[in-house]
Order: structure tokens, then C-alpha cells, then sequence
């Protein structure tokens, strides 16, 4: 990746209607079948959008759902098309902008279901097990620590709210409820297929994938299909092998780092968030990239 392209927090394409945007990726039609994806650089935290984009963001999560995507395509099919950038952006210039950050992907009708599978107590899930001792409705054993691992992977959905409001932990008949048994049994099957999988292959690289929120959407057949980004340090925990213990919160790769800094600035967690300052800015690009480096770089075939 070139760490010093241009940050980019909206792009402007002229050319392409504009279908969608989300708290970092804009949705262009290229036809009735297909979309262009573009990830921007942008960064949410409480569900608010911050005004300073981290540079270098974008590509690195679509690098990284790129490859969770090739690698995992034989177990569910996902939203990619083989369409080339270069067929739906001619321009040269703008595409060189998007040319890392962009993906033609098929158009799917998304589930309202955020399919979320935990391995560790953590973030929402700890807090849920505090006071209950359960997540989702499934019990759990009594005395785990915070980011304690769990005895065995778990299926912990939660709802898809509206712009501004927050997701809320469903229970299993709950998405029964929304989406029909099939697919619910489909997705949560499919969801702990794919973390155990990407857990044990993120370990050999040093990494523990703590938890990871799964996306999905039905094809013009209704069969069911991987969308968004996948094991991303968006919609994923990432933490350190090294120097890991429960306990506590662990050293992580994810946007808690700027969780944290914005828990102290006495900030509503209401629109407008408060700029970041330079030093969190970079601290943060620092660890987006330090993710892709150690989920993608080269290494031995024993620890593919």
C-alpha cells in the first residue's frame, strides 16, 4: 500500500449516481445489478462520524476484507463481482484516488441483523455479562474476567438501528423472528464457521480475533451471501497475542484507542464529535496499518 496517499473523507464523483452513504463507505450504481463501494478514510466512534479522517484507512480495510473474502469464498459466497475498476472509472487521475479503497460488488438485499460472534468477553458483551450473566439470552459460567476467553465461540446478534441510534443485543429467536428459521440457522452457522476459521488462522499470526461482526445479504436467488467488510479492525477486536492477559482491557488494533481518547474530553457522545489532535491521528493510522501488516505480509507456507 502507498502510505502516503491522500486521505480521503468524501469522494466526488460526478460521473456515478450516488446510492448510499454509511459512517465510512459511499455507494455509487454502476447498473442495476452491481454498486461501487468506495471506503473512505472517515472514522465513527458512538456511532458518531468524526470530522478527521485517518489516513491510509480505507485501504487498508479493503485490502484486508479483500483477502477474508478469497480466502473464505468456498465456505459462503460473498458480494464481489469480477467487474475491474477501470470498466466503471475511466478517468485515470480518479482512479488512481480510489484505485486501493474500491470494489464493484454485486447489489444484494441486506438482512436487518448485525451477525456478531464473540470468543472473549469484551466492550458490549462484558458489560451485558456484569449484569446479567448472559449475552443474548446464553448463559454464561460465573466468575469470567473482562477479555477472558469464552469456553467455546458464541453467536451474540444484535439489531441494525436506524442513523443515529444504537444496536441492541436479540436473541436467537429474535432473529427468527426477522428474517425466518432458514436463514437465521444459515447465518449463524455460517458466522461461527468464519470466526473459527479467521481465529485460528489470525493466531498463527499472532493475533486474537476477540470478536467480529458478520454482514449478510440475499442474492436475486435468496440465497444467503457475506456483505460489507469482513474481519476488518472495524468490525473486528484484534488484539495482540503478546503480552495478552484477562483481566483488563488488552492492547488492541481496533478504534478503541480512540474510544478512549474521546472518553476523556467530557464529550455527549451527541453530533458534533471534537477533532482529534495529530498525535492520536497518526497513533491510529499506526495501528490500522499494523493490522493489515500482520493479517497480509508474506510468511512461511507452515503458517498459512
Amino acid at each position: 500500500m502507498n502510505e502516503t496517499m491522500q486521505a480521503l473523507y468524501k469522494p466526488s464523483l460526478p460521473d456515478l449516481v450516488h446510492c448510499y452513504s454509511g459512517k465510512v463507505r459511499e455507494l455509487y450504481t454502476v447498473d442495476e445489478a452491481h454498486v461501487l463501494i468506495v471506503t473512505t478514510d472517515r472514522l465513527s466512534a458512538f456511532d458518531v462520524v468524526l470530522p478527521d479522517p485517518i489516513p491510509g484507512k480505507g485501504a487498508a480495510l479493503t485490502a484486508i476484507s479483500s483477502f477474508w473474502f478469497s480466502r473464505t469464498r468456498e465456505l459462503i459466497a460473498n458480494h464481489l463481482s469480477d467487474i475491474p475498476l477501470q470498466d466503471v472509472i475511466p478517468d485515470p487521475e480518479q482512479r488512481r484516488l480510489l484505485q486501493e479503497r474500491s470494489v464493484v460488488a454485486r447489489r444484494l438485499r441486506p438482512l436487518p441483523v448485525e451477525a456478531i460472534v464473540r470468543g472473549y468477553l469484551a466492550g458490549s458483551g462484558w458489560r451485558a455479562y456484569q449484569q446479567t450473566g448472559s449475552i443474548c439470552g446464553i448463559p454464561l459460567p460465573a466468575g469470567l474476567a473482562q477479555a477472558a476467553p469464552l469456553p467455546e465461540p458464541i453467536f451474540t446478534p444484535s439489531s441494525k438501528a436506524e442513523a443515529g441510534q444504537h444496536d441492541e443485543h436479540i436473541s436467537f429467536a429474535e432473529v427468527v423472528a426477522l428474517i425466518g428459521r432458514e436463514y437465521a440457522g444459515q447465518m449463524r452457522d455460517v458466522s461461527l464457521q468464519l470466526y473459527r476459521q479467521a481465529a485460528a488462522y489470525a493466531a498463527r499470526r499472532g493475533l486474537l480475533i476477540a470478536d467480529s461482526k458478520f454482514e449478510f445479504g440475499l442474492d436475486t436467488e435468496g440465497r444467503l451471501t457475506l456483505i460489507d467488510e469482513l474481519l476488518t479492525p472495524d468490525s473486528s477486536r484484534l488484539w495482540p497475542v503478546a503480552g495478552y492477559r484477562s483481566g483488563c482491557s488488552p492492547v488492541n488494533f481496533d478504534k478503541q484507542f480512540v474510544r478512549d481518547y474521546l472518553e476523556a474530553q467530557h464529550w455527549n457522545k451527541q453530533p458534533p464529535a471534537p477533532r482529534l489532535p495529530e498525535a492520536v491521528l497518526r497513533r491510529t493510522a499506526e495501528r490500522y496499518q499494523k493490522a493489515r501488516r500482520c493479517l497480509l505480509d508474506p510468511v512461511s507456507s507452515s503458517e498459512k
